[in-house]
């Protein structure tokens, strides 16, 4: 695929692109069917997901499984589905696309975790599904969801999202970012390692901010003056503050202020 591309996104063992005619292709491991072409055989080169050739305007890969944000504003995942990561109301493994219950239209961004999705509605509105082992679905609770649950408080007032490995972030009109689920590492940013199971304010961040993104476990956020601030896990320095230093706060990188 040496042209005709405007997106990819990478899962664990496996990567897809969105290409120019609105298609997705995808390649590498398929053990539980993330490649959407109707096997489990691992492809060496992209291969095409199953009726997602064409009207197809964004796409995130988990672990082991794929969605893709349709023309509609549905959504439409496939591969591993034993936490619900799929969405559409099971645990049974799909080698090919599937709707996401209740998503068929109203969805403007999506955000794949390690096994759990959040969707960003067209109202500003965040809802997620899949696994809930740390309260990453942000519903107040830890119990799994095989269908779309609406996070708590965030009905509205969202402009993008962000899913880690087992929590998930929100960056609001307002300019602030708000996290939850798996803070063993400080990665929701409120200064403490408790594990969230609903919203809170990043310490520091509730305004000037205008992007978010998710590691395995840490976080960034862009600011308004060009800058960029992370916290959470830094073991290897993913930090970029200098230090090896866990941060339950925000901290500016080195040199990118």
């Amino acid at each position: 695929m040496t042209s005709g591309v405007t997106a990819i996104a990478g899962g664990a063992w496996h990567t897809c692109a969105l290409t120019t005619g609105g298609g997705v292709k995808c390649w590498g491991r398929n053990e539980s069917g993330q490649l959407g072409d109707g096997t489990t055989t691992d492809r060496l080169t992209p291969v095409d997901v199953s009726g997602l050739t064409s009207g197809v305007v964004a796409i995130s890969a988990g672990a082991s499984h794929t969605c893709a944000l349709t023309t509609s504003g549905g959504v439409k995942c496939w591969g591993n589905n034993n936490y619900g990561q799929l969405g559409d109301g099971t645990t049974a493994q799909r080698l090919t696309p599937v709707n996401v219950s209740g998503l068929t239209g109203g969805v403007s961004a999506i955000t794949a975790g390690y096994r759990h999705i959040c969707a960003l509605t067209t109202s500003g509105g965040v809802k997620c599904w899949g696994a809930n082992w740390y309260g990453q679905l942000g519903d107040g609770t830890t119990t799994d969801h095989l269908t779309p649950a609406n996070v708590s408080g965030l009905s509205s007032g969202v402009t993008a999202i962000a899913a880690g490995v087992e929590h998930t972030c929100a960056l609001t009109s307002s300019g602030g970012i708000q996290c939850w689920g798996n803070n063993s590492n400080g990665q929701v940013g409120d200064g403490t390692t408790t594990n969230r199971t609903i919203p809170v304010n990043v310490s520091g961040a509730t305004t000037g901010m205008t992007a978010v993104d998710t590691g395995n476990f840490h976080t960034c956020a862009l600011t308004s003056g060009g800058g960029i601030k992370c916290w959470g896990n830094n073991f290897s320095g993913q930090l970029g503050d200098g230090t090896t230093i866990q941060r339950l706060t925000p901290v500016a990188v080195s040199g990118l202020t």
